[in-house]
């Protein structure tokens, strides 16, 4: 048991530091950020045009501004099946 604890603390803290370096990877290129989140809202806009469904409220539309195409991803996924949105 406590090595199946252990194995879960390690991935746990890997999966932060991969987290970590991402973030900071990001944050030295805000051009791609920006970029990245309008490109996101705009599939976004265009997804509901072509009626995709999704409630567009400050819920879903911040988690597109913040995390962009991963993030519409995020929300597409959480909305075809069906645990919000």
């Amino acid at each position: 048991m406590a090595e199946v604890l252990g194995f879960v603390g390690l991935f746990g803290l890997l999966v932060a530091l991969l987290i970590v370096y991402l973030i900071l990877r990001f944050l030295k290129n805000p051009e791609y950020i920006i970029g990245n989140s309008i490109m996101g809202i705009l599939i976004f806009f265009i997804l509901n045009l072509a009626g995709a469904g999704i409630p567009i409220n400050i819920f879903s539309v911040g988690i597109v501004a913040i995390g962009g195409v991963p993030g519409l991803v995020l929300v597409l996924v959480i909305h075809f099946l069906g645990l919000g949105f």
